[in-house]
This record gives structure tokens, C-alpha cells and sequence, in this order.
């Protein structure tokens, strides 16, 4: 049985209409395989896209409903397609499934390969038609090791049912898909770095341009959607552009429904498939059950530990991109973590900076240097012996790590924490500088 929870706490039964990703999910958590998959509609859309859509009309189908990347940085996946070249000149397209799943907090793309990974398949083989795409990969991190086994036996058993190989279902579209497991580096969530280590490279971030769309594995057209994205596609096709829109919460401008997480000293931490734009408290309350008894919520991340800190008074933000930006942070993966009255900030972000300064690629200085540097700081800081001047230092190593000042996005997501954490708890910082003169090896850092 998977140890990943789908908790089905203060919650109501599921339904296909309401409930796209999750409605198959089994009570016991055993895998859903090909006859107990195809029994609940399963392939269905699959085969109504190769069937009455063209690759054109697929991709304009996702555009207009409004899907969204899932993995944290919620580009438009439709818009993402359409980077792909519009001719047959490149016969050599690839699909990646970024199934590196290393964001600290989250583990919902998880769930949906170990317990429903017939429902990602079906979602590649409709994308792979939409980009024209022969092969796929399933990029997978290397701790996955049950999903890496489920999913193998599924595309065996979609091979075998003539779902994926040469003339799927008649339709003359050919598609080939693996498993690729990696080596666990956290740097791989970013589509270049995976696209460099699948190819056998070091994983570190690619310049662009050129995009991957035009320049991507083994210099051909690649396309990288998140796991759960690619899950959304299949309802999509399946119940139509209107019907996906209106899943969301009145007022999200993200469209249709999202796996959302509590995490934390909460009642019934688990995950739960709910509309856009519901009230982080109605998610912490009525689902997570509350506070656990004697715990009481300090501030909490609204997606991963790459997002920033929220206090309790934020928690009637809407869980949609806008609704969290409008209180200072990202819905990142939507997977949010409850921080108790117990727990000391300082010592939580450096856990969370070992962390990330371990992951760093060391491909840019300030990244490679930066993280570093903070986790001393804060360890000193910890220990009680920082010294004046120690969080000016902080604060600026956020600004100089901060979005456009590094190669990539993970020195940015790193700092954010931290930022935030330095914002709202400043006196948890200042408590462990040690009582000395300030000296020059300590002043804050010369812009």
C-alpha cells in the first residue's frame, strides 16, 4: 500500500464532475491499473483527441481553458505548447514529464504516480499529439522508487493494449514513453538542468534562449510539463473548455481544481483535490481539522519551503496565484505547511538554507557563495553567538540572491524564507547576537 495519504477528513465523497484528478483514487491506496482504469472511462479522451481533434485544436483546447503549470511557476500550458514549431519540419519532437519531485513539503505529483499512473500516461499521450511529439520522457526523482515500479507495469500494460507504440488506436500517431530515473538533485525541477542530466550532463541550468521548445534534448523541440499538469489534460478533452473553467472559486483567475496540502502540527495533515481560490483557512480548518491541541499557528508557507512566510491574519488569502501574491509570496505548489508557537524561525530557516545551499548547482557565484554564507550566519545566529551587523547581512544576501540577479530561480526561491522570516520575526534573529562591539570583519556587506 502507498504511504502517501489522500485524506478523506471532514470531506465529502468525490465525484468525476468536481473531482477530475482524484475520483478513481482507490480506499485501500493500491494502485488503479489498465482493466479497473479503462472500467472508469479511462483512455476515453485519449481516444476522443486522436480521433475528432488535430494537434492545432488540442493545443487551443488547453489554451482556452486556462490550465496552468502545476509545479510551481504556473505558466499557461497552452501558451507553452503553442512555443513548440508549427511545421513538420522537425519530425523529432519530445515530450518530458518533470516528475523530480524535490520541493521540500510537497508530494502530490507522487500520489498521482504511485496510485493512478494510467491517468499521467493517458495525459502524455494526448499532450505528445497536441506537440506532435514521438517519444516521452517521465523524468522521475530517484527516491520514487514505487512510482518508478507502478508506472513501468502501467506502460507495459498500455503498450500491450496498443495505447501507446506505432498506430495507437489506428490513428497513425506513433508514441514511445520511458521512465528515467535520476540521480536526486533538487536543481532538476528546472527544465534545463533536467534536460542537461537526462541527456547524461552535469544538471546545471542551461542560458536561454534558446527556449527548450526550439533547442531542448539532444538539440530538438522538447516540451517540460509538471506531472500534475499533464494529469488535468485528459478531463479537459474529456468535459470541454467550460466545464474545466467553472471548477474554480468565483473570482480565481486560476482555472479548474488543484491538489492542495496541509502540513505541520495539524489534526489531519494529508492532501485534497479542491477548487481554485478557496480560503487558506477554510483549507487549514474545515480539511486539516485546525491546530493539533496545545499547538497554536506561528505562520505558515502557502507551497514548499521556496515560498515565503505568511502570518495567521493572512489566512483568508484565496489559494490562487493572485490571492497569495496580494500577501506577499507565491502559491508556489500549493502544498502549505502550518509552523506551531513552539518552533523557533531561526533554527527552522537553517534547516531550510543547509538544504538549499546543498542543492545549489554552484554554477553562479552569488547562488554557490550566497547560500553558503547564510547558513553560517544563521547557524551562529542559532547558537547565540551571532554578531552585529549579522542580519544586515542577511537582508542584503536576500536582495543579491534576489529574481534576475542569478542564473536561475533557485538562489530566489531559497531566499524568499528568509526574507519573509527576517520581515515578520526580526526579534527571533536579534536574540541570538551575542552582547560584543561591533568589528569590521562584520559589517554588513558594501553594495
Amino acid at each position: 500500500m502507498s504511504c502517501v495519504s489522500f485524506s478523506t477528513a471532514n470531506q465529502s465523497p468525490r465525484p468525476a464532475e468536481t473531482h477530475p484528478l482524484t475520483w478513481r483514487l482507490r480506499d485501500d491506496g493500491e494502485p488503479v491499473w489498465l482493466d479497473e482504469y479503462l472500467r472508469q472511462n479511462g483512455y476515453a479522451a485519449a481516444r476522443k483527441a486522436l480521433a475528432q481533434f488535430s494537434p492545432e485544436q488540442i493545443t487551443q483546447l488547453v489554451k482556452d481553458s486556462g490550465l496552468k503549470g502545476r509545479g510551481g511557476a504556473g505558466f499557461p500550458t497552452g501558451v507553452k505548447w503553442g512555443l513548440m514549431p508549427q511545421d513538420d519540419t522537425q519530425n523529432q519532437r519530445y515530450l518530458l514529464c518533470n516528475a523530480d519531485e524535490m520541493e521540500p513539503n510537497t508530494y502530490k505529483d507522487r500520489l498521482l504516480m504511485e496510485q493512478l499512473p494510467h491517468l499521467l500516461i493517458e495525459g502524455m499521450l494526448i499532450s505528445a499529439r497536441a506537440l506532435k511529439a514521438y517519444r516521452g520522457y517521465i523524468f522521475l526523482r530517484g527516491e520514487y522508487v514505487d512510482c518508478a515500479r507502478h508506472l513501468k507495469r502501467a506502460i507495459a500494460e498500455a503498450e500491450a493494449a496498443g495505447l501507446l507504440g506505432r498506430n495507437i488506436l489506428g490513428s497513425g500517431f506513433d508514441f514511445e514513453l520511458l521512465v528515467h530515473s535520476g540521480a536526486g538533485r533538487y536543481i532538476c525541477g528546472e527544465e534545463t538542468a533536467l534536460i542537461n542530466s537526462l541527456e547524461g550532463r552535469r544538471a546545471n541550468p542551461r542560458a536561454k534562449p534558446p527556449f527548450p521548445a526550439a533547442v531542448g534534448v539532444w538539440g530538438k523541440p522538447t516540451c517540460v510539463n509538471n506531472v500534475e499538469t499533464l494529469c488535468n489534460v485528459p478531463a479537459i478533452i474529456g468535459n470541454g473548455v467550460d466545464w474545466y473553467k467553472a471548477l474554480a472559486r468565483p473570482g480565481s483567475e486560476d482555472m479548474g481544481s488543484k491538489l492542495l496540502g496541509f502540513s505541520g502540527k495539524v489534526k489531519h495533515p494529508g492532501l485534497w483535490e479542491l477548487p481554485f481560490g478557496i480560503p487558506a483557512r477554510e483549507l487549514l480548518e474545515d480539511y486539516a481539522g485546525g491546530m493539533r491541541n496545545g499547538a497554536r499557528l506561528k505562520a505558515w508557507q502557502p507551497g514548499g519551503a521556496g515560498t515565503g512566510f505568511l502570518l495567521p491574519e493572512h489566512l483568508d488569502a484565496p489559494m490562487c496565484s493572485s490571492g497569495i501574491a496580494k500577501v506577499g509570496t507565491r502559491m508556489g505548489t500549493g502544498l502549505a505547511m502550518a509552523v506551531d508557537d513552539r518552533v523557533n524561525m531561526v533554527g527552522l530557516l537553517r534547516n531550510m538554507e543547509v538544504f538549499f545551499a546543498r542543492e545549489s548547482c554552484g554554477f553562479c557565484t552569488p547562488c554557490r557563495d550566497g547560500l553558503p554564507w547564510s547558513v553560517k550566519l544563521l547557524s551562529a545566529l542559532q547558537r547565540g553567538e551571532g554578531q552585529p551587523g549579522d542580519l544586515d547581512i542577511l537582508e542584503q544576501l536576500c536582495n543579491f540572491l534576489g529574481p534576475g540577479k542569478t542564473f536561475c530561480a533557485h538562489a530566489p526561491g531559497a531566499v524568499e524564507p528568509l526574507a519573509s522570516a527576517l520581515k515578520y520575526f526580526r526579534e527571533e534573529f536579534e536574540a541570538g547576537i551575542a552582547s560584543m562591539p561591533p568589528t569590521p570583519s562584520n559589517q554588513a556587506l558594501a553594495v
